[in-house]
C-alpha cells in the first residue's frame, strides 16, 4: 500500500462531502446558479480523484513503481488546482471579485488529473 495516497484520498473525500454540504446548504441562498454549478463541479472532480488516490495507494501494492507514486501526486496537485480554482472563483463571485486570467489554472489542474490517469496506466502495463 501507499500510505500516502491513502491518507490523502481519504481526507479529500471527506472534505468533499464537507464542501458538497456546504454548497447545497449554505451557498444555495447566495450563489447564482451557474456559479453554484460551478462550485457542485469541484466537489464532483474532487470525489472522483479522492477516489482514483484511495485507488493508485492499493495499486501500489501490487505495483510498486514510481509511475503509480506519480500518480497519485498529479491526483492532488490536480484536486488543488481544479477543484481549489473552481471553489475560490465561486466564493469570489459573492463579493464581485473575478480571478480573471488566473482562472487558467482550473485547465491547468484537469491536465494534472489526466497526466494522473497516464502515470497510472503506464505504472501498471509496466510492472510484469
Amino acid at each position: 500500500m501507499h500510505k500516502p495516497a491513502l491518507k490523502a484520498g481519504a481526507l479529500f473525500a471527506g472534505l468533499a462531502v464537507i464542501f458538497g454540504a456546504f454548497g447545497a446548504h449554505a451557498l444555495k441562498a447566495k450563489l447564482a446558479p451557474d456559479q453554484l454549478a460551478v462550485f457542485q463541479t469541484g466537489v464532483q472532480y474532487q470525489f472522483y480523484h479522492s477516489f482514483a488516490l484511495l485507488l493508485t495507494g492499493v495499486i501500489f501494492s501490487t505495483f510498486p513503481v514510481k509511475q503509480v507514486k506519480l500518480a497519485g501526486t498529479f491526483f492532488i496537485i490536480g484536486i488543488l488546482l481544479f477543484s481549489g480554482s473552481l471553489y475560490a472563483m465561486s466564493l469570489l463571485s459573492i463579493s464581485g471579485i473575478s480571478l480573471g486570467p488566473v482562472g487558467i489554472i482550473t485547465p491547468i489542474g484537469g491536465l494534472m488529473f489526466i497526466l494522473g490517469w497516464v502515470f497510472l496506466f503506464l505504472g501498471i502495463a509496466k510492472n510484469k
